[in-house]
């Protein structure tokens, strides 16, 4: 089971881009509203590890270990999640007309029971990881 979504940021490729490979940026907008992220591990290319604690606002943390399948600068990010929930997320941007980024987000679940489980918070949730990677994009594009 996958859930996708999409989002045109104004600003190109290559600046969409620069938020993921810079894992201090990373850190700032990845997860939804009101999470905040400690890295102990950002090697971002492909086979690198990426291992993290998501801060909930209630407090609560949430571990999460993730490997960078593969990079394609300016073009596609594919992370496996490998700590549970289990899942595939493969980001891809493409130049839009208008000098902006489409970027589509899909996350495919191992499980598809875990998947139908956690679908009310996943959809709600990525749609907020696009709205904090748009304003992370936006604020060091001039937007």
């Amino acid at each position: 089971m996958s859930f996708q979504t999409s989002r045109v940021i104004p600003a190109p490729p290559s600046s969409v881009f620069a938020a993921f490979k810079d894992s201090a940026r990373l850190a700032v907008w990845w997860g939804p509203a009101g999470f905040t992220n400690t890295f102990k591990v950002c090697e971002f290319k492909p086979g690198g590890k990426w291992s993290y604690v998501m801060h909930g606002p209630g407090g609560k943390n949430y571990p999460n270990e993730s490997v960078f399948r593969d990079i394609e600068p300016s073009r596609k990010i594919v992370i496996q999640h490998v700590s549970q929930p289990r899942y595939l997320l493969t980001i891809s941007l493409e130049p839009t007309d208008s000098g902006g980024t489409l970027v589509r987000w899909e996350q495919e679940f191992e499980n598809p029971k875990v998947a139908s489980g956690v679908e009310h918070i996943v959809v709600p949730a990525n749609e907020q990881n696009l709205d904090r990677l748009s304003a992370e994009v936006l604020r060091t594009h001039g937007g």
